[in-house]
Formats: C-alpha cells, structure tokens, sequence
C-alpha cells in the first residue's frame, strides 16, 4: 500500500483548509487517527462502555478483556517480557514524571548525578530539574556535536560512576536526531546507572525492542502513532517496578486497606490509581494493528524517502536553513531568511499547509541552536511526495510575500 492510498484511511485528511487542500506537515506534535481506531473508540463507546476489573457483569468483562488485551498489544510491540512491565498512563510526560518521582526521588542523593541532552523536549528536562532540587543531585548534561548528535566520547568522560540516571530522547522533535541508546544505555549500566528513554518521537517511526535497547525505562505516547490523545505507556524493568512506591494513590491500585496502612496490587496495577483510561487503551491497542499492519520496516523506508526528498527540494529555496544531521527521522526544522518562523507557519496556513513553529518545548536546543524559534515539518505513513512539493511552493510564496512587505 502506497502514501497515496495510506492517506484515504485517515478521514480528517480528506478536506480543504482556506479554500486548499490540506497538507498535513505536524504529525511530531501529534498523528491523524486511521478510520480503524475512529470506529475502535465508537464502537467502545456504543457497544461495551463499562468500568474494568470491578465487576462480573457483560459488559464490565468485554472492557476488561479489551483494555488488557491492549496492554498485551503493547507488551508485544516494544517487546517486553511481561504485560507486568507495561504500565498505562496520560502520555510521556507522565510516565517520566512517575520514574522521577517514584524511582528518582528514592533513589537518589547529594553527590549524585542525572545526565540528559541540551536536546531533550521539557518533559525530559524539568521533571529531573525537580528531582535533583529535591534530592540535592547534581543535573549535568551531554556534550553535542555541531551537526545535533551527542559526542559519545565526551559521553565517556560525563557519565561516571557518580552517574545515577541517564535519560535520553531516543528521536529528537525538533532535529530528528536518532540517538545512540543502546550505546549509551551500555555506558550508563557500567558505571552503575539505569537507562530511561523518552520514546515520544521515536515509537511511531522505528521498531522498538526494549530488551534489545537494554533501557530501563521507556516512555510513549499514543497520540503521535494514531491512537487518541490521552494514554501513554511507561515500560520498567519489573525488578525496578516492584520496588518502587506508587506515583498516585486511591482505588483500582490498592489490595488492602486499614485504617493507617495500606497494600498495593500487584503488577502493574499498582500504578494505575483510578478508573483508568479505558477507551484510550482500547485505541491504542487499534493504532498498534494498524502500525504493524503497515509494517515499520515499510514505514523506515517512506519516511527516508521523504526526508531525502525534502533536502533535495527545499535545498532549492535561496536563504533557508535546515537544522541537523542528514541522517534523521522523519522531521524537518528550518529557518527561512530573518522572516519570524511565526509568520512562515500563518502564509503556510493561508495555503492549506500545517507546519508548527515556536521553541518545540525545546528552549535549551533553541539557545543552543542560536535562534529563538523555528518552522518545523514532520511526516507520518499518510505524507507524500506531492506534501512536499506543496511546502516547497507555499515557502517561495512566502519569500515573495515578505520581500515584497520590505521592500
């Protein structure tokens, strides 16, 4: 099946934005969900709406079946050993808050160290900022190469045996940098570390085996590979899972309560406090058949396409600059002349083009970067040749517009 054909099953795709057909260019801020987990959530919703685990009645058991059966689609997907080792949570960002709350507090102390990148997105950054703060670690930061990928022999030197957590996006959002996880998670475990890993922008794009990658940790969203906006995933290793206490407290997570005591389930419901998120289980559960029905390695290719396609056109345009390495994800940021990427993104809308622009929840890269802002395209398994090609012509007009603004 071909882009072409991919794009016909995303139902949002199919429409004019100000009088143009719509290209949609920001699926790193979050994907268009394929007709098959439209009608998963509906037919949730219209058929088996009920709570799980709580009750023996139909429908309460055709929901528990199907929110665990996504847990198992999970466990299957980024191949973990268990479905005890597959926790569901609102996104990313809270799944690294829960290491950094429930493991990084307990675990760390003054002396030791946390080690990220200047390329992390704020969900990766402040929760550790805050732990550290509480903790009395010290935040220290990998060196970058001028081309946005991490120095891997300066990495031997900042990562110490004082180095108590390493945790590193796998995909950069803004350069598209692949990381070296594997790598670093082997630095990380010789010197005692454990390994967490932002998989945001990778797990829609790449096939993930978290045994192989040896990480500790690993974090998604399932709002940026077609599934609804909402649940998350957190992976742990279970020896790390069952020793650490839970981020939230109160139904579903508990086994036995006293009056000043209490006892948690088991794995992993002892992290999922509250009615959990049923439905957006359940679509997810829908996004993952649907991604591996494309298959990644189908997937790899289109997106490398694109990006080569995207340097050979845009290449073209006088006066723009693209940031980072030409070996990337399917993600494009770029700067065109001294025009504010603000301004770019609202002549590119008024073309049916939606690109996003601003710092990306990167502030640090952006200093890093030089700049205060960028433009940035990102491409999905429904992108095209033809998307491209629209940018390129909706970037020229832009040129034009603001040349002839300032002359």
């Amino acid at each position: 099946m071909n882009a072409k054909e991919i794009k016909k099953l995303f139902p949002l795709l199919d429409q004019h934005v100000n009088g143009k057909p719509l290209v949609y260019l920001d699926s790193s801020a979050t994907s268009q969900k394929p007709y098959t987990v439209i009608e998963k959530l509906d037919d949730y919703y219209r058929r088996y709406n009920s709570n799980v685990h709580r009750g023996v009645h139909t429908l309460g058991t055709m929901a528990t079946d199907e929110y665990e059966g996504a847990r198992d689609k999970v466990r299957t997907f980024i191949g973990a050993e268990s479905t005890q080792e597959v926790i569901f949570t609102r996104g990313t960002t809270t799944a690294i808050n829960m290491v950094a709350s429930s493991y990084g507090k307990a675990n760390l102390a003054e002396g030791d160290e946390i080690v990220i990148t200047p390329m992390e997105h704020h969900s990766n950054i402040i929760p550790w900022q805050q732990t550290a703060k509480a903790t009395g670690a010290t935040l220290k930061y990998l060196t970058l190469l001028e081309d946005g990928t991490i120095d891997m022999e300066e990495a031997k030197n900042i990562i110490t045996e004082n180095t108590k957590i390493v945790s590193v996006m796998q995909v950069s959002n803004v350069l598209g940098t692949i990381n070296p996880i594997k790598e670093l998670a082997q630095l990380a475990h010789k010197n005692g570390a454990i390994m967490v890993v932002d998989g945001a922008q990778s797990a829609p794009h790449i096939k993930i085996d978290v045994q192989d990658l040896d990480c500790d940790f690993f974090a998604f969203s399932g709002h940026k590979l077609g599934g609804p906006t909402g649940i998350g995933v957190l992976y742990g290793k279970k020896h790390l899972l069952e020793n650490m206490e839970p981020f939230e407290f109160g139904g579903e997570m508990i086994d036995f309560v006293g009056l000043y005591e209490s006892t948690w389930k088991e794995l992993p419901w002892k992290f999922e406090g509250g009615t959990p998120i049923i439905a957006g289980a359940i679509g997810l559960g829908a996004a993952i058949d649907f991604i591996e029905d494309l298959g990644f390695d189908a997937i790899e290719e289109h997106e490398q396409e694109l990006v080569s396609y995207s340097f050979e056109r845009l290449s073209e345009i006088e006066g723009l600059t693209i940031f980072g390495p030409k070996k990337r994800a399917g993600v494009v940021t770029f700067q065109l002349d001294d025009i504010h990427p603000h301004d770019v993104a609202t002549v590119l809308d008024a073309e049916g083009i939606a690109v996003r622009a601003g710092h990306h929840c990167a502030q640090l890269l952006m200093k890093w970067l030089n700049v205060s802002a960028t433009a940035r395209a990102s491409y999905y398994v429904y992108n095209t040749e033809e998307d491209i090609d629209a940018l390129k012509d909706g970037l020229v007009k832009t040129k034009e517009y603001f040349g002839d603004v300032y002359s």
